[in-house]
C-alpha cells in the first residue's frame, strides 16, 4: 500500500500527502501550507492536487498558498469554496490521478456538502484508503453542524459498507476522547476498553493514531454500534431506531466534549 505521509497541524488536525506514480502527490485537507511544503521537498514530491472534504477553514486554510505556489489542481463538492475548485465533483464520480482511482462520496452530516475520497488499491495489496474528513473519526463522528442527526447516520452508513480492510485516514485526532466517551456509556464492553489501551501506548511512543480501518471501526466505534443490542439497552432505548440512538450518543457526546 502506498505510505501516506501523515502531518499533525493546528493542534489536533490531520494533512495528508498521499504519493502517487513517480514523485507525484495529491494533499487531503491542507489547513496551512509551510507544513506540506516541507514534507514535499523532504520526500522530493510534486503536488498536483488538493482534495477538500469540507469547507471548514482548518481544512482549506492553505489552499490557496500550495494553489499558488505548486499549480495544483483543487477538487472539491462546493463551488463556493476558496480558492475555488477547478474540478467540482459529487457523489460516485470517479477519477484517476496516475493509476489510482478516486471514488467521491458524498457524505452530509458535519456540512451539507461534506464528502469522502475512497482509493482504490492499486498495487495488488487489496488494501484501500479513505479519507474521511470530519465525518467518521478513530473511535468517533464528526458533530452534525448541518444536518439532522439521521442524515449523518446515513453518511456514515455508507462509508461502513466499504471493505473492512479500508485503511481510514480521518481529519482530527479526538480519538482518546472518544474511547474514554465510549467507556462512560458502555464501561463493560471489553473491546473499547482494550482499544483505548492500544492507542494509549501508542499516542505515549509518539506514534499517530491513524490510520485505523472499517473493520476496526464497525467493532469499536460506539457510532457505528447505533442499532446494537447492547448499547441500545444501556441507553434505555431497546426499541428505538439506530438514527434514534446515534442522536442520543452524539448528543451525549456533545456533553461530554
Amino acid at each position: 500500500m502506498t505510505d501516506v505521509i501523515t502531518i499533525r497541524a493546528l493542534g489536533d488536525n490531520f494533512i495528508y500527502v498521499h504519493p502517487y506514480d513517480e514523485g507525484r502527490a495529491f494533499v487531503v485537507d491542507p489547513g496551512e501550507a509551510a507544513t506540506v511544503l516541507e514534507a514535499l521537498r523532504k520526500h522530493a514530491l510534486t503536488l498536483t492536487t488538493i482534495l477538500l472534504t469540507h469547507d471548514h477553514w482548518d481544512h482549506v486554510g492553505g489552499a490557496a498558498e500550495l494553489q499558488s505556489q505548486t499549480d495544483c489542481e483543487v477538487v472539491a463538492a462546493d463551488q463556493r469554496l476558496i480558492p475555488t475548485p477547478e474540478r467540482t465533483v459529487g457523489d460516485g464520480d470517479v477519477f484517476a490521478l496516475g493509476e489510482s482511482r478516486v471514488t467521491v462520496i458524498a457524505t452530509p452530516g458535519h456540512t451539507a456538502s461534506s464528502v469522502c475520497y475512497y482509493v482504490d488499491p492499486s498495487d495488488g495489496s487489496h488494501t484501500g484508503v479513505v479519507y474521511t474528513g470530519d465525518t467518521l473519526f478513530v473511535g468517533g463522528c464528526g458533530r452534525p453542524m448541518e444536518c439532522d442527526a439521521s442524515v449523518m447516520w446515513t453518511s456514515l452508513c455508507k462509508l461502513a459498507a466499504l471493505p473492512e480492510q479500508t485503511h481510514v485516514y480521518c481529519g482530527h485526532d479526538y480519538t482518546l476522547e472518544n474511547y474514554e466517551f465510549a467507556l462512560t456509556i458502555a464501561p463493560e464492553r471489553k473491546a473499547f476498553a482494550e482499544r483505548l489501551a492500544e492507542l494509549q501506548k501508542a499516542a505515549e511512543y509518539g506514534r499517530h493514531t491513524v490510520p485505523s480501518t472499517i473493520a476496526q471501526e464497525k467493532a469499536t466505534n460506539i457510532f457505528l454500534l447505533a442499532d446494537d443490542p447492547q448499547i441500545k439497552a444501556v441507553l434505555g432505548m431497546a426499541n428505538a431506531s439506530p438514527e434514534e440512538v446515534f442522536a442520543e450518543l452524539r448528543r451525549r457526546k456533545n456533553l461530554f466534549g
